[in-house]
Formats: structure tokens, sequence, C-alpha cells
């Protein structure tokens, strides 16, 4: 039996695609839009966005070019510049105000790539969680192209949340079966391209020109946003704000959701005394 999910799909175009998102709340709460990571459709995004939605946000959740219902992008075209256009796109299409940006892992280079080009007077509060610190001159992401095409082959040809367990031992069951189930549509193409760019595309030319409201959550125990990669990004950027939630890696609402849901909501209008 499926997961079940509570987003409602909705459908708009945007920067030349036709996008698949997944929308939570109503009425006149504030907006965030989640930007998911380089293997994470929209639905794996559920067990954070549910929640988020039940504390009064507009949470939209989009399926990234390439992944999910989302149209695939022509090759070449998976730069952080593609997909801060699609960003851009996105929020026009939908009408969104100043929407907060929640980005994890690629969706965190994302969002940072889409403020610096399209200005921080477009977005309420940026929340950046694990951004890749990996990029010219400082080393490889920490997992190889290799691994990402295994576990993509092995949905592909049917996997179970048994077989993703070997790969995130510390998921709920929930989650790595919705894993599971999801991660067959990414393509591949957008798979090796996106990791190219991990070690390619410099992320602290673009974390430098970061403004507040701004804040990286970074996993304790992330190989990804290592403590000396965050002394790097403190040093490079100190008006940023970067803390740490204990006892996660780099997937960290995976690792250690009470934790992580916990410094989100700190950062959140209107949420004050909530946590």
């Amino acid at each position: 039996m499926s997961v079940a999910i509570s987003g409602r799909s909705t459908r708009v175009r945007a920067n030349g695609l036709n996008h698949h998102l997944l929308a939570y709340g109503g009425g006149e709460g504030d907006a965030i839009i989640m930007l998911p990571g380089i293997t994470s459709p929209a639905a794996t995004a559920d067990f954070v966005a549910a929640p988020l939605a039940e504390l009064g946000y507009r949470v939209f959740v989009p399926d990234l070019r390439g992944r999910g219902e989302t149209d695939v992008a022509p090759a070449g075209r998976y730069r952080l510049s593609d997909y801060a256009d699609d960003v851009a796109g996105l929020i026009a299409s939908l009408d969104l105000d100043q929407p907060i940006i929640l980005g994890h892992s690629l969706g965190a280079r994302i969002a940072a790539a889409y403020t610096v080009t399209y200005g921080g007077d477009k977005h309420g509060s940026l929340i950046l969680v694990d951004p890749p610190t990996s990029g010219p001159g400082r080393g490889a992401y920490p997992t190889s192209r290799e691994s990402f095409l295994t576990q993509l082959h092995q949905a592909k040809r049917g996997t179970t949340a048994e077989e993703v367990r070997k790969f995130y031992p510390k998921w709920p069951l929930r989650e790595l079966q919705l894993r599971a189930e999801q991660l067959a549509s990414c393509d591949e193409t957008a798979v090796i391209e996106t990791h190219e760019g991990f070690e390619t595309e410099d992320f602290f030319s673009i974390w430098k020109g970061l403004t507040r409201p701004a804040t990286v959550i970074r996993g304790e125990l992330s190989p990804v946003v290592p403590a000396t990669a965050a002394v790097d990004l403190a040093e490079a950027n100190p008006n940023i704000p970067i803390v740490a939630v204990p006892d996660a890696g780099h997937m960290v609402p995976w690792d250690n959701f009470a934790g992580f849901f916990k410094a989100i909501v700190r950062l959140l209008p209107n949420q004050a005394g909530r946590l």
C-alpha cells in the first residue's frame, strides 16, 4: 500500500517547464516554499510540510526539474542558475508575496542562488538546511555519484523500505517506504548533472552575497557541512547565523525531526514561545 500524502497536487508553467507542486494549508497564512534535495521528490517532504501547515502556514513543495511529475529539462540545464530561475518563475506563477524559503541540501543551494540572483527583498526568512559546501578547491561531495545511481537503479527496478534502510539506517519506516516509492521518478541525467554541480559550482561565492534574514541549520554530525566547513562559512559571511541540530547527519529532518522542527519554528514569524 502506498504511503498517504496530505498535500494537494497543483501544476504551473514556469521558466519553460511544466512544474508539479504539493500545496498544504490555506487561508491567508504566510507562504513557505520548500525546496528539496537532489533525489527527493516533493512527496518526501510531506512529514515536514504537513506540520508546518498545521501551524497556519501555506506551504508549497515543488518537484524540482527532472523529479517527480515536473518536466525533465534538456541535458546541460541542471545548473544552479536553472534551478534559481525555476524558483523565480514558481513564485511569480503562484503569486506569492515574499515567501519564506526553506531549502534542504540541493534545495538550500538553490534558495541561496535564487536570493543572490533575484534580490533579498523578494523573500521573507531564508532557511538553508545543510547546504553542500563542496566545490572547486574544497573536495568532493561526500556521497558519490555511484552511490546515488545505485539507489536510483534499485528504485527503478523496484526497491523496498528495507533496502533503502541500508543507506539511511536512522530513518522512520514511513519515510523509508516513501523514498522507495518516489525515488524512481528522478531522471538519471538530472541526478548526474546536479551531482557534478556540487563539485564544480562554487557555493561560497553565492554564500558571501547573502544578507539577513537568513540562517543555516546543519546536522551536528553532517559530512556535508562538517564543523570545519561551518567555521569557513562563518568566516566568509559572519552575518548569517549557523545553528547545529544534535544527533543529525546531512538528512537533518529525517535523522532528528524533533530537533530540526524546534530549530526552524524558532525562525518563523508568529511562532515565538511555541516550542
